[in-house]
């Protein structure tokens, strides 16, 4: 496998922007990613990031979920998406040549992504979708996080905050439109983040099977109670894919203590039948 980031960000905060590599190297110095701008469009300077922008405005916006769910082939969403997607196709397909990889990993995590991707023929999707309790999400969105991927500023932008409401609408949202994604044939494969904490192996094993990768020495990768964190080239998510070493497993309950009661109990109100429905039943009880 080889991991990129969240590339529906590269245009701008690697092409645009030149930020760091988690390599640590500025995106345009990365040996990796100028590898995969030539191989994909003779080099980034080839790749108008206006005319991405302007793409992604079009297509790549939970707004448009519903377009995606109705257009036809013949759309204007679908030869939108179509074009959108052609620059991920690209990537992609560089990336597996530089790397030697038969599988592409692309952590984008908006379900408009996905949506927009499935509209390229030549790019065989499939999507981990990834659950976590809704006011443990909201908890985060709500902390300020430094962007260390921004070199040579004294003072570092933050990452996206939003207010608990606003999360758990977007909780709802993203789920549900993935949700609908696996009744379109698109593979999905779910996966709980406390279900992970509890049984990192079987769990990561389970999604080596979906992906149709050999599962054979899971455990010499990842083991019941941390993971050995290595070098790679994302591009743009995280702040966690710079850290390199030994990383333990564990459950982040923070949320229960530092969520104030009057937020925990609007996320739990807004986000109840999903999280319901994910069999969270008897944490709502316990902590509306």
């Amino acid at each position: 496998m080889c991991v990129l980031g969240e590339v529906r960000h590269i245009w701008y905060r690697g092409v645009a922007d030149n930020e760091l590599c988690a390599c640590g190297r500025a995106f345009h110095d990365c040996p990796f990613w100028s590898a995969v701008g030539d191989r994909a469009f003779g080099g980034w300077d080839h790749v108008d990031v206006a005319t991405v922008r302007k793409l992604a405005r079009r297509v790549d916006r939970m707004r448009y979920v519903p377009t995606g769910l109705m257009s036809g082939e013949l759309s204007e969403y679908r030869a939108v998406a179509r074009e959108y997607a052609s620059y991920f196709s690209r990537v992609y397909d560089a990336a597996k040549q530089v790397s030697g990889a038969s599988v592409i990993v692309d952590s984008s995590k908006n379900a408009s992504t996905a949506y927009a991707l499935r509209a390229d023929p030549s790019i065989n999707l499939s999507v981990l979708h990834v659950v976590r309790d809704s006011r443990g999400v909201a908890y985060s969105w709500t902390k300020e996080v430094p962007r260390p991927e921004v070199d040579g500023s004294s003072e570092r932008p933050l990452m996206d905050r939003y207010p608990p409401w606003t999360s758990a609408l977007l909780w709802d949202a993203h789920n549900l439109a993935f949700a609908m994604l696996a009744r379109q044939g698109v593979p999905v494969h779910r996966v709980f983040y406390e279900r992970f904490l509890a049984d990192p192996v079987a769990t990561t094993e389970a999604i080596a099977r979906f992906l149709g990768v050999d599962a054979t020495g899971v455990e010499q990768s990842i083991g019941q109670d941390s993971i050995a964190l290595v070098e790679t080239h994302q591009a743009a998510g995280n702040p966690i894919r710079f850290r390199r070493g030994n990383l333990a497993f564990r459950s982040d309950d923070e949320w229960r203590e530092e969520l104030p009661p009057a937020a925990r109990r609007l996320v739990g109100a807004l986000t109840w039948p999903l999280m319901a429905a994910y069999g969270y039943r008897h944490t709502l009880r316990a902590r509306l």
